[in-house]
């Protein structure tokens, strides 16, 4: 027993004695405070990154904003909340394996394994990532917003949805393309400028041309519409067909409302032609019958 005992304090008083020596250890405790300051350092650096991003994503999401009064804000404030989130993951990450690295371990197995998931989630949702990427661009560069009436390739229609992964358009008739934001590739977008109402009115040859423009000129004068934003006006003869002289009349508008206005102009111009007498040509069909005798 009496020998346990001095081999258990021997023990003991080494261990208590490598304890003091480590605490007592002034290099060793150097090298931990250069260790902290570059911790924190890291720490203040991934937190400066993450502002300074941040910043520039609500401004160009304020940009974004006034720069069209009718886009959809919440939509655009989503994305940017995503690309926040985004980017404070990341530099988190980047932030992780800093900090590992000032505890000496092996980062090669880590990065080895995230390259190998990230490769595959590539792989396997390319066009994913293909869709979700054009969504993002779509909001941010403002190329359509909900409402806007626009045309991708086959496809016309009014926006109703833009998603991250898709957009959904309505046609005027009412069906609902529902279409993947990667294959999105052209768009024309027909609600951004005024639109032009183009008529061409066609009177026969046998009409006096002057006196048919001013008529129609003064019936489109008095013509009033919520979408015309200036008074329609005259071009002149547009052509000279086989059996009718075309003039042309315009009417600037409001974006996408120039079938409205052209119908109602239409509407006016034939009452207004009718009215004074004044022909517009169409297709006659002339039948002769044989008499008995031979005669026409």
């Amino acid at each position: 027993m009496n020998e346990e005992t001095t081999i258990n304090e021997e023990t003991i008083s080494g261990l208590w004695a490598a304890i003091q020596d480590w605490f007592m250890n002034e290099a060793m405790w150097i090298a931990v405070a250069i260790g902290a300051i570059r911790i924190l350092l890291i720490l203040v650096i991934g937190r400066v990154i993450i502002w300074g991003a941040n910043k520039l994503l609500n401004h160009m999401i304020l940009s974004r904003n006034t720069t069209r009064l009718h886009i959809e804000t919440r939509r655009v404030q989503t994305v940017g909340r995503l690309l926040k989130n985004v980017v404070n993951y990341v530099v988190y990450f980047i932030t992780l394996l800093l900090i590992l690295s000032e505890f000496n371990i092996n980062l090669g197995p880590i990065i080895a394994g995230a390259g190998v998931v990230g490769l595959a989630i590539g792989f396997g949702a390319q066009s994913l990532v293909k869709d979700v990427i054009t969504g993002f661009f779509i909001i941010l560069e403002d190329q359509f917003s909900v409402g806007d009436f626009i045309q991708t390739g086959n496809f016309k229609g009014t926006v109703d949805v833009i998603g991250l992964r898709a957009t959904r358009l309505t046609s005027w008739t009412g069906e609902v393309y529902i279409i993947p934001n990667g294959s999105i590739v052209e768009v024309t977008n027909y609600s951004l400028r005024n639109s032009l109402a183009v008529l061409d009115v066609s009177i026969a040859y046998e009409e006096d041309i002057d006196h048919a423009t001013e008529i129609i000129k003064k019936t489109i004068e008095q013509v009033h519409h919520e979408n015309m934003t200036k008074t329609p006006e005259v071009l002149g003869v547009q052509a000279l067909g086989q059996s009718e002289v075309t003039i042309r009349v315009i009417a600037e508008c409001m974006p996408n409302t120039h079938f409205v206005v052209a119908r109602l102009l239409n509407a006016e111009i034939k009452k207004s032609l009718d009215a004074n007498g004044i022909e517009i040509p169409y297709p006659k069909m002339v039948t002769y019958y044989k008499g008995e005798r031979g005669g026409a």
